[in-house]
């Protein structure tokens, strides 16, 4: 109540202030029969009565339209010149892109002029008629001063990861034209429009954020359940076989029959289930695909060939599990398997940088081969890589020469799962 009190009083004290001025101007204005001083200063008072009415309503329609905005009053919110500082989380090129279109989209916005270089928007808002079209038009008197605009300075200001936005919304018209004429609140209106206009759009991109996050826990959980339901395929069909095999070898060969047994217990040592996001090394994947092959090749005799060449430095390298598995069970079941010569299998690792390329290529039938799989296996691997490296890992396929494919996991040579999501 006392500051609606004293904003009131301020503006009739200016208004009185000016037109006690004008009355004696009047006053020392030459009368018509020439003498100085004998004007008569009523008609100046007159008027000055007729305009106080006219200030008081506006007023009055000020207050109350403010607290209708604000849902109070005070001195800041009775202001005619608004100030605003917003803090929002995004670097200051994203914070700046936010505001302009902020600034943009506000009604009867106009003349804006936006430098990002410079990180800070300009613009011209036209003044709405808020209670329609103010009685006698340019005689009110509540028109004399000032133009019917506004304008908008906005400056981001670029913080250690974030950005900080002042925000001025004013009249389009020098400070002490605010002791004569109110706003109606339209700059308050302004203020608090572009800064609802940034929370929303702060808030839609964390919520896209968000979304996105729940997509990749969901495709992550998806890519597991289908891996898991591939192996629960594939490892009792490999197992029956072997199994078959080491059974008929403890009748006709039982040395050998011990050694297929040795290299299964080291195979399903290495297929112990693993907690979801445990990482594997290059090492413990290729001493996996070892035992797999050697299980092979006694059970293919002459028809599978293997070539191993991975430096000791890189079998610390990390990679998830199964993954050359994968690679390498494709390699035997449709490149060399429908071969009946056989054929041999290549497992091969190299540095490049801060990346290790592991290889697995086949001679076998190749890309032109009947399509004897429905490619679950390489799109497991692919998705898994996203979901573990981002885009920081690759698989390649391509032909090999003279004949077979040859598919290439790029990942890096040090990865730290934890500071990636963290």
């Amino acid at each position: 109540m006392i500051k609606s009190l004293f904003f009131l009083v301020r503006i009739i004290a200016a208004w009185t202030v000016l037109f006690f001025i004008l009355a004696l101007a009047w006053s020392a204005l030459p009368s018509v029969d020439g003498s100085y001083g004998d004007n008569d200063p009523w008609p100046v008072f007159l008027i000055g009565l007729i305009v106080a009415a006219f200030v008081i309503t506006g007023a009055f329609s000020h207050l109350r339209r403010v607290r209708l905005i604000a849902g109070h009053i005070d001195g800041s919110a009775l202001a005619n010149r608004q100030r605003r500082q917003i803090e929002v989380p995004f670097e200051a090129g994203e914070t700046f892109d936010l505001l302009d279109a902020a600034i943009r989209e506000l009604p009867r916005s106009e003349e804006i002029e936006s430098a990002r270089d410079s990180l800070q928007v300009r613009a011209k808002v036209r003044r709405p008629d808020t209670y329609g079209r103010r009685p006698l038009g340019r005689y009110n008197p509540l028109n004399w001063f000032g133009v019917p605009r506004n304008q908008i300075l906005a400056l981001v200001a670029p913080r250690d990861g974030s950005g900080s936005v002042t925000l001025v919304c004013e009249p389009e018209s020098g400070a002490w034209s605010d002791w004569f004429r109110v706003d109606d609140g339209t700059n308050l209106e302004n203020a608090e429009a572009i800064t609802r206009a940034i929370a929303r759009r702060v808030a839609e991109r964390r919520r896209n954020e968000q979304a996105a996050v729940a997509q990749t826990v969901t495709e992550k959980e998806l890519t597991v359940a289908k891996l898991s339901l591939l192996h629960a395929q594939v490892e009792p069909h490999f197992l029956y076989n072997t199994l078959a095999s080491a059974q008929y070898l403890t009748r006709t060969d039982p040395a050998r029959a011990d050694e297929m047994l040795g290299h299964l217990i080291q195979y399903l040592r290495h297929s112990l289930p693993r907690t979801e996001d445990a990482l594997s090394t290059l090492g413990q994947e290729l001493e996996r695909a070892q035992a797999y092959l050697e299980i092979l090749r006694i059970r293919m005799g002459p028809r599978l060939a293997v070539q191993i060449e991975v430096p000791d430095a890189l079998r610390q390298t990390p990679l998830p599990p199964m993954m050359l598995q994968t690679l390498v069970e494709n390699a035997i079941k449709h490149g060399l398997e429908p071969r009946s010569g056989g054929g041999m299998v290549w497992i091969l690792a190299r540095r490049d940088g801060n990346a290790v390329a592991v290889t697995v290529a086949d001679d076998g039938e190749g890309f032109g081969a009947q399509p004897g799989g429905t490619g679950i296996g390489l799109k497991n691997v692919r998705e898994r890589l996203r979901l573990v490296y981002g885009a920081d890992a690759s698989l390649a396929v391509v032909a090999n020469f003279p004949n077979g494919v040859a598919a290439t996991i790029t990942v890096p040579a040090a990865f730290d799962r934890d500071a990636r999501h963290g």
